[in-house]
């Protein structure tokens, strides 16, 4: 169930004078949040490091802050249906935000209408957007009353996700992107892989690959054994690419664009010789700092182009995990759905066959190739499987005995498929595409 968003307390004020807006951390950050993905395309984290009151806030309000944000992305679609039939003309896009989060808060997080309404009120006044702020006090009035009964007549699923993402999707296969949509829903759990021999922290429960799920809003820094690296989050769906590359100790392997380093510490366990690669230097920090918690003393990080970098020998194999549109990540991102946009697709894959190019090289013969990628999308997957066998690289399909906890996973080409809709009944998993290769 989703957390309870709830108001600030007001301090109490003489009747003479007005109250100036309070201060209301969550809500602000929020929106700012949520003006960067609508009005600018920027995802998530980047707005919120760019938020001038999350800089300043705590992380308790911080937390709460993406949460709101998140949960009015996950259900943007139906609170902009919502809201329609209250409005007579369109506001300014900062405004609708605004109605946004408070509609969010109504409908789905269990906020008291007045918290709901006042909220949003002040949210206003504070962002000197105060004209509105009738327009606001007026509209959620309303959808408290009747947004319910609106919301039962709405294709939820539908109108949360993007006409072109739906679209795309139904080659997926009759049904899967409205199972799709529903595992976006509602917000994720948290998955950690264990170190071997590590004991999981009470409360969880272990899935058939061997993760282990807790309940969504659980805080990983608060599990026993964090601290000591006994394990790293990592969702479910993407243990399954470093995990099909049955790297064998004493092997020289490569993670190509590592961070933030879950795959990398999966190679690391097995006692191969890991080079983890990563271009981007904030990504390279916290892939560092993520290794530095595990103690692997095996991985050596190098700030390098994952296209032009050589090992000084060939290797016996790599994992690719290519950049993309990461659509399959909606459910923890639902920012990417509003974001990504069907042209970003061809600078995605030509990025990602200068990868698969550049991996082919770095293996010896008989080397193996992971490829793999957080997308949902044709163009990133099965089309560039079938770039990659035009380059040369011999498939090697997985096998139903590797995938025996997971067969609805398995393509009739032998490559890995996951999405949403898998696994609903204990908390859904992430969307991915891999397919595996070997070097003639």
């Amino acid at each position: 169930m989703n957390t309870p968003v709830r108001a600030p307390r007001s301090p109490k004020r003489g009747k003479d004078r007005p109250a100036p807006p309070q201060p209301d951390p969550t809500r602000d950050i929020a929106f700012d949040i949520l003006c960067g993905v609508v009005e600018h395309r920027r995802m998530l984290e980047n707005s919120l490091s760019r938020s001038a009151e999350a800089h300043k806030a705590e992380p308790r309000d911080r937390a709460a802050a993406h949460r709101l944000a998140a949960a009015t992305l996950r259900h943007m679609g139906t609170l902009r249906t919502v809201l329609e039939p209250f409005l007579r003309k369109e506001p300014p896009e900062p405004v609708r935000v605004a109605l946004m989060i408070g509609c969010a808060q109504l409908l789905f997080l269990e906020t008291p209408p007045h918290a709901a309404v006042g909220t949003t009120v002040s949210l206003l006044r504070r962002r000197k957007l105060a004209p509105f702020a009738g327009l606001a006090n007026a509209v959620l009035r309303k959808v408290a009353a009747e947004g319910q009964n609106v919301l039962e007549g709405l294709d939820q699923a539908r109108l949360n996700i993007p006409a072109w993402l739906w679209s795309s999707w139904s080659v997926l296969g009759r049904g899967v992107p409205r199972a799709i949509a529903e595992g976006i829903s509602h917000e994720a759990p948290l998955d950690i892989t264990l170190r071997p021999g590590a004991t999981a922290p009470e409360g969880g429960i272990v899935l058939p690959n061997g993760s282990v799920r807790y309940p969504a809003g659980t805080r990983v820094v608060d599990l026993t054994g964090y601290e000591e690296g006994a394990f790293w989050v990592q969702d479910a769906a993407a243990t399954l690419p470093a995990h099909l590359l049955h790297v064998k100790k004493g092997e020289k392997v490569a993670d190509l664009c590592a961070a933030p380093g879950g795959k990398t510490a999966q190679l690391a366990i097995t006692g191969a010789q890991v080079a983890a690669i990563e271009n981007n230097p904030n990504r390279m920090a916290r892939l560092k700092e993520n290794l530095a918690r595990l103690g692997l003393a095996n991985v050596a990080t190098l700030q390098a182009d994952a296209g032009t970098w050589q090992p000084d020998t060939p290797l016996d194999a790599i994992l690719l995990d290519a950049p993309c549109s990461a659509t399959g990540t909606a459910r923890r991102h639902p920012d990417v759905l509003w974001v990504k946009r069907p042209r970003d697709l061809t600078t995605l894959t030509a990025g990602q066959d200068r990868l698969l190019e550049a991996a082919k090289n770095m293996l010896r013969p008989g080397g193996r190739l992971v490829y793999a990628v957080c997308s949902l999308q044709q163009e990133e997957g099965p089309d560039r499987a079938r770039a990659a066998e035009a380059m040369g690289l011999v498939p090697a399909p997985f096998t139903p005995e590797e995938l025996a906890f997971l067969p609805e996973a398995r393509t009739p080409e032998g490559w890995l498929r996951t999405h949403p809709g898998m696994w609903a009944d204990k908390g859904s998993m992430d969307g991915f595409f891999a397919a595996r290769f070997i070097r003639p």
